[in-house]
């Protein structure tokens, strides 16, 4: 019997040193990088990326030309006065380029509380529970106070979707870093006597380790904030083109395809916050004409824009 214990007590000697080694060994290699070691709090992140602002303004190009049509499931959750509907809800979305857009939200039951379609800078808004229908034009949304409030964020919010909005022509950029970050202030188109010349109108902050986009801001005439929108939640959808990569540029700055899932737009003063998240996104599916919808309600334009007209 002694014996015995005292065999069994140098195997278990010698189980725990080999362990103790095992382990050392494996720390070791993982803090020299000689192995992955994914999920390790001293993990090195990837270096941070240098651009120029040619090259990224080039990327949002190609991103954004990468995306001919778009759908999507979604959760909103909608915070702020004035909305006549519930404030958690599931919706669908289809986009196709350049500015074709139909929304809808339904509850929790499947009951249908809005439709918001835009296309030919018209809008249609329709909500069944109410009867009503409101239509006009993209920033008439404001006469609607605080209820075209969520559809004007709505409307900033899937344009990151499907790819933030490029450097229009004659649009001057501004580039600095931002500790891990590049802040690219987009800046107004220089004209012969005007004093807004050169002001910025648009804010867009890109990760240095991705260079995705992660916020944007809208800026007002007098320069205040009027809307930020955050990006979060990176994945890969599919691929506009084989091979499930973006075309790279001579750069190399471009690579896989990926989308935000999680997407926050506050408004600048206060008067709401819309949150979208996204269960699934389709890029370039083939749409038919009635998942876009028909912006217009009739072929006469000026009975258009008069369909529930607010005094």
């Amino acid at each position: 019997m002694r014996c015995w214990f005292s065999q069994g007590k140098g195997q278990k000697e010698k189980l725990r040193r080999s362990l103790v080694f095992t382990f050392t060994f494996y720390l070791l290699t993982c803090y020299s990088g000689l192995a992955g070691c994914a999920g390790w709090p001293w993990r090195s992140e990837p270096p941070l990326r240098e651009a120029t602002a040619g090259q990224l303004t080039d990327l949002l190009r190609e991103r954004e030309a990468a995306i001919q049509t778009m759908k999507g499931l979604f959760r909103a959750q909608i915070k702020g006065p004035g909305i006549p509907f519930a404030q958690r809800l599931e919706g669908v979305m289809f986009y196709r380029r350049p500015n074709a857009l139909r929304l809808q939200g339904f509850d929790q039951l499947g009951g249908e509380l809005f439709e918001f379609v835009l296309g030919e800078d018209l809008y249609r808004l329709r909500l069944p529970s109410m009867g009503r229908v409101y239509a006009g034009r993209p920033e008439e949304l404001e006469r609607m106070g605080e209820m075209g409030r969520p559809f004007q964020l709505s409307i900033w919010a899937m344009s990151g979707a499907v790819g933030t909005a490029p450097v229009s022509n004659g649009e001057r950029v501004r580039l600095s870093e931002d500790g891990d970050r590049y802040r690219l202030d987009v800046l107004a188109p220089k004209e012969n006597g005007s004093s807004e010349a050169g002001r910025p109108v648009r804010r867009i902050w890109f990760e240095r380790r991705t260079l995705q986009v992660v916020q944007e801001d809208r800026l007002t005439v007098a320069g205040d904030v009027e809307a930020t929108i955050s990006f979060e939640d990176f994945r890969p959808v599919g691929a506009s083109q084989p091979g499930g990569t973006l075309t790279a540029d001579a750069s190399g700055l471009a690579g896989p395809m990926l989308k935000p899932f999680k997407i926050t737009t506050r408004d600048g003063q206060g008067r709401g916050t819309l949150q979208l998240t996204f269960h699934e996104l389709v890029p370039n599916p083939t749409l038919r004409p009635e998942e876009l919808g028909s912006v217009r309600a009739n072929s006469d334009y000026s009975a258009f824009i008069t369909i529930g007209k607010l005094g």
